[in-house]
């Protein structure tokens, strides 16, 4: 509970941060979702074979799984709180369309011909006699809708939207349970209130729900409304992938552009996805800046020209600079001096055990591999399918998320995983990193990326970046990620104390 307590106090500025984001996202969804819904069920009461039609397409659109549905939504509408909100609102459908529907439908016919026999129109019949009968279970659909969404909005997290999935996802990643309980209670808090709150409006009248929802609806468009105009011009947005050293990066990015350029705010989105994800989102502007690795840029990011097999560190990111430029006018700064290569680890005991040093002495022991690998490993030619064409290997291969494949490692569920060479967790954890003879993953230096046009306009940005330049070796990496990871230190932190000590940043202190 200390531990709990702690981290709660130490992330209680991103806690609250979070939370609006969350609530900004579950009820701008549950709002779009009422208006859909219950419009349409009312309309539906008085085609009965077209609901039939209208409660089976509901229902399947809530059976696709909630990332498959955000993946088939970023390609059309980009990525950050619309596909979100566009997610949300499809989940949200069913229980507020079926309970406006029963509700009104099932109202006893006499009353139904008492209103008729006083001579009123359908509208009037409609707001004085159907829909204040029918209006707790009408609100009971709502409330569950709520709950469902408030649940699912987590999910947001994995497309840049936030909210406190955010806390949730790095707490996986760190292997924080702290985190990740902080992130899972507090969503699990604010769906209880807000149900509670929708209760209260099943017992009151018709006008009182009007009136809430009015003030719900002003209150949130006046917030935004006042975000929106008390932010300055320029906000420069900074993304990095999942893991502690992406997140390091990016809050030396932006500790280094608001010290030499007070004009501008930065707002950073960790935890972002994958490669090919926050490559498509720089493309599609929907982030500016973005840490990348030149053997990545290379073999996942730009169409191969020519053998990139035996160049060296600067050659290979002077191809991808150039290659990046040619191919899809982004700039590619100045790299930092450490490398950060993918590695196939195993447990010392395991290696000293079959005498295991490099990748290729895998093939003696194929049949008692039992591998995890990140999805992304997987599936690139500078990962799992290069090491299978190149040494002749073929083992059993499950996927992981990035930091569980390492407690499993640790625990022994499996004996082979892949690794990069600054993770933190290789010196914790006693790892070897296996050497890679036949060149399979290329060299790995890190430098910001971004459009050429973004770079062209923000020469400041450029140049505050650039200090970066040359900086940073293997060791000062692999003690930052020891820092967050294990110490459970903040990326903030740990990213100012190395700034500060190498004279790159004043302190203000």
């Amino acid at each position: 509970m200390t531990t709990l307590w702690n981290t709660f106090l130490d992330q209680r500025t991103e806690l609250l941060k979070a939370l609006w984001q969350h609530l900004q996202i579950s009820l701008t969804s549950l709002l779009i979702a009422i208006v859909i819904a219950v419009p349409l069920a009312i309309w539906a009461t008085h085609h009965k074979s077209v609901a039939e039609v209208l409660l089976q397409i509901t229902s399947v659109l809530q059976t696709i799984p909630s990332l498959a549905l955000l993946g088939l939504l970023i390609p059309l509408v980009g990525i950050g709180s619309v596909p979100a909100v566009i997610a949300l609102v499809i989940y949200a459908l069913l229980p507020i369309f079926q309970n406006t529907y029963v509700g009104i439908d099932e109202i006893d016919p006499s009353i139904e011909e008492a209103a008729d026999a006083f001579g009123m129109s359908r509208m009037r019949k409609l707001i004085k006699v159907e829909i204040p009968i029918a209006l707790p279970v009408i609100i009971s659909g709502i409330r569950t809708a709520l709950v469902l969404i408030v649940g699912t909005a987590t999910l947001a997290a994995l497309i840049g939207a936030g909210g406190l999935g955010n806390f949730i996802l790095l707490g996986i990643d760190q292997n924080d349970t702290s985190l990740i309980l902080i992130g899972a209670i507090t969503s699990a808090l604010l769906a209880i209130v807000l149900s509670t709150l929708i209760k209260v409006l099943q017992k009151a009248k018709l006008r009182t729900v009007i009136v809430t929802v009015a003030v719900i609806i002003i209150g949130f468009i006046g917030v935004s409304g006042y975000q929106a105009a008390a932010q300055p011009k320029e906000n420069i947005i900074i993304a990095g992938k999942l893991g502690s050293e992406p997140d390091i990066l990016i809050h030396m990015y932006k500790d280094l552009i608001v010290q030499d350029d007070k004009n501008v705010t930065v707002t950073l989105k960790s935890n972002f996805g994958t490669t090919s994800f926050l490559f498509n989102a720089l493309k599609s502007k929907s982030i500016d800046i973005y840490p990348e690795f030149s053997g990545t840029v290379l073999e996942s990011l730009v169409k191969k020209t020519g053998n990139t097999t035996n160049l060296n560190a600067h050659q290979t990111y002077v191809k991808a600079r150039d290659d990046l430029k040619s191919q899809d006018d982004i700039a590619y700064l100045k790299p930092m001096k450490y490398q950060n290569t993918f590695a196939v680890a195993v447990k010392k005991s395991f290696a000293d055990k079959y005498n295991l040093k490099t990748i290729g002495d895998l093939r003696k022991i194929e049949d008692k591999i039992n591998a995890g690998m990140t999805l992304e490993f997987m599936n690139r030619t500078d990962g799992l399918k290069g090491i299978k064409k190149k040494y002749g290997l073929d083992f059993k291969v499950n996927s992981m998320q990035a930091s569980l494949r390492y407690e499993a490692l640790q625990r022994g569920n499996i004996n082979v995983g892949d690794a990069y060479s600054t993770d933190s967790q290789i010196k914790q954890l006693n790892l070897v990193m296996l050497k890679d003879t036949k060149h399979v993953f290329p060299p790995y230096q890190g430098a910001p990326i971004m459009t050429e046009k973004f770079a062209a306009s923000h020469p400041e940005v450029v140049k505050s970046l650039n200090k970066l330049a040359g900086k940073i070796s293997d060791s000062d990496m692999q003690e930052m990620n020891y820092k967050v990871n294990v110490k459970k230190e903040s990326a903030a932190k740990v990213a100012k104390q190395y700034l500060i000590s190498h004279g790159l940043l004043r302190d203000d202190k």
